[in-house]
Parts: structure tokens; C-alpha cells; sequence
């Protein structure tokens, strides 16, 4: 089972919400998704990914590419406001 959100989201990024929504709907944990980030190169850990999804900090370029890469969606759809 997939844990729930604690905390409210920042404003750092556009993509976070999307981000972690995309990846629980595929039943990925994060400890997965961000070894699969890693195996294609993103250096990353736990607690730097973890602000991402909680849109706590800036996302970069390669990020976001790497992540609709690794969910297969489009970059624009990462960016698309929740309903």
C-alpha cells in the first residue's frame, strides 16, 4: 500500500503533484521510481526526490525529461493542473 501525502505542497515547481500522482497510479513505490531515475543517469536521493513530489523545490530540465521518460507521458502532461 502506498502511503499518503502528509504534508501540503509547495509552490517550487509546476510538475510534483503530477509527479507523484502518475507514479502511485502505476503502483510504484519511491524507493523504486528513484532507482529506475538512477539507472538512467539522474542523480538523485531519496530525500531531494521526495521534495520534488512535494513541489519543495525546483525541478530541473533533465528531471523532468527523465521522469516522463520513466512514466511514459509526455513533458507537457507533467505539467497539467490537477482536477
Amino acid at each position: 500500500m502506498l502511503k499518503i501525502r502528509k504534508k501540503e505542497y509547495g509552490d517550487a515547481n509546476l510538475i510534483g503533484e503530477n509527479v507523484e500522482r502518475l507514479r502511485k497510479e502505476r503502483g510504484v513505490k519511491q524507493k523504486e521510481f528513484i532507482a529506475r531515475l538512477q539507472t538512467e543517469g539522474l542523480d538523485i536521493n531519496p530525500t531531494s526526490y521526495s521534495k520534488l513530489e512535494g513541489q519543495l523545490r525546483l525541478a530541473t530540465d533533465k528531471e523532468v525529461y527523465t521522469i516522463a521518460k520513466i512514466l511514459h507521458v509526455t513533458t507537457d502532461s507533467l505539467f497539467v493542473k490537477p482536477e
